[in-house]
């Protein structure tokens, strides 16, 4: 392999990249950026890293979760506290449920770009650039609007750094604390259908917590706080390299935008410019696998990404489709197993089932969503492999994005509050519905209930 720099990504060819069309400004503000405080730090991503070493040997559980593209006007305290909370809800479950502890990653305060099918998209016969997230350009559809804007950079730094911030001021100001999690409510808990056993569960907990503190004599705590980290796809490279930076005391070169960046398939070919960015930092990373993986890519990505086998450093993140997984999985299973090498298998049964309406509206079905998820924890016993994780595209705000669930959302309901830009996603209550049927599979090491196929 070539020497590895912050910058040797430039030399490959570089998928999903705007252009930008003042190639100095682009420069400035990569030169601001890489002079501006790191958003994260190395301890903390080596934390993380050793936690994911414990997930990739069964000890914990991943749960992975968040916006599918964060917008700068939704950098509010009520949205980043209601996704917090579900995220922290949904751990407490699985904590109850899989008896492990649960490492909980945040897909936000670093979200803002997205992927697309096409460089351009038209309406009423006027084609300009597509809207590649808010780090990019500017969703409205106008020539101005779609200009790719390095400047953007530097306001998606200061949204992800006022994000971090926050929640890092909630979790040490006692937001997280189990001995209440009566804190962590949202309205829906009222309403739920799964609101009894999701009482029951925090009872349960905290029963157990009063026990040993009585036994103990002293407060536990370390149940004040929890560890909570982040997670983007590290999708625009001028921006991941200008926060890519060696760190006192500490040998290699750690990404410091996020604790853990991954890789979409879009952007996964082993010569490409992500996969070299990607092999030479010190960050735990992920790798999006999906339809079109073969044994041949995925193995070339274990021996260029994760060549020194070392714990916590490759999570690998299957997304397939119900009706796709039995088949296209078990190959790729075997193959890390040939390989010898450790990873940790993250389930995403979000990207593989979405679908349209009739009217052309983007959603998901939660038998679907769920259907996948039952499979992944099936083929993975079966070929004496452990399903590590679980990463969820979810909000909690009570949107009308995905249909199914307990209330039993129709297609008919999505136009009640469809508010994402891009991907739909879980609300709150299907996102603790999910959790809540997770933590029964586990618990009961058998599908809670539904067919193998959704076929």
């Amino acid at each position: 392999m070539s020497e590895w720099t912050p910058t040797s990504w430039q030399s490959r060819p570089a998928a999903q990249q705007p252009t930008y069309p003042d190639a100095a400004a682009l420069e400035r503000t990569i030169a601001e950026l890489s002079c501006l405080p790191p958003l994260v730090t190395s301890w903390e991503i080596q934390t993380l890293k050793t936690q994911l070493a414990d997930a990739a040997a069964g000890r914990r559980f991943l749960l992975q979760g968040g916006d599918c593209a964060e917008r700068f006007d939704e950098c509010e305290s009520a949205a980043i506290a209601s996704k917090l909370k579900i995220l922290l809800q949904m751990s407490l479950v699985l904590v109850h449920g899989t008896k492990k502890r649960v490492i909980r990653v945040g897909r936000f305060a670093g979200q803002y770009a997205k992927p697309r099918s096409a460089d351009t998209e038209t309406k009423d016969g006027v084609t300009l650039p597509s809207y590649r997230g808010d780090i990019v350009n500017r969703p409205a559809f106008t020539a101005d609007a779609r200009i790719p804007d390095p400047a953007l950079m530097i306001r998606g730094y200061e949204r992800a750094a006022l994000t971090l911030n926050f929640i890092r001021s909630l979790i040490d100001g006692g937001f997280a604390d189990l001995h209440h999690p009566e804190y962590w409510d949202l309205a829906f808990v009222r309403h739920s259908p799964y609101a009894e056993e999701f009482h029951r569960i925090v009872d349960s907990i905290g029963d157990s917590i009063q026990f040993m503190e009585i036994i103990s004599g002293a407060r536990v705590g370390q149940l004040n706080r929890v560890d909570f980290f982040t997670s983007h796809e590290g999708l625009l490279l001028p921006y991941e390299q200008a926060q890519t930076r060696q760190v006192p005391r500490r040998p290699g070169w750690y990404n410091l935008s996020t604790h853990m960046p991954w890789i979409g398939m879009r952007t996964a070919n082993l010569d490409g410019a992500h996969v070299e960015h990607f092999r030479g930092i010190e960050n735990p990373i992920g790798v999006k696998i999906g339809p079109g993986m073969d044994e041949a890519w995925l193995s070339g990505l274990l021996d260029v990404l994760h060549p020194d086998n070392e714990p916590g450093r490759l999570t690998l993140i299957h997304r397939f489709g119900a009706h796709e997984i039995a088949d296209a999985l078990p190959p790729l299973i075997e193959c890390v197993q040939r390989s010898g090498k450790t990873v940790v298998w993250c389930c995403d049964p979000m990207h593989g089932n979405t679908e349209a309406t009739a009217d052309g509206i983007k959603t998901r079905k939660f038998e679907h969503i769920l259907a996948e998820l039952e499979q992944a924890f099936e083929i993975h016993a079966e070929l004496g492999s452990y399903l590590g994780g679980v990463h969820f595209e979810l909000t909690g705000e009570n949107v009308t994005e995905c249909t199914g669930g307990a209330r039993g959302l129709a297609d008919a309901d999505l136009a009640v509050a469809y508010k994402s830009q891009v991907d739909p996603r879980l609300n709150y209550e299907q996102a603790l519905e999910m959790a809540m049927r997770i933590a029964r599979r586990v618990a009961n090491g058998a599908p809670s209930r539904g067919p193998r196929s959704t076929r």
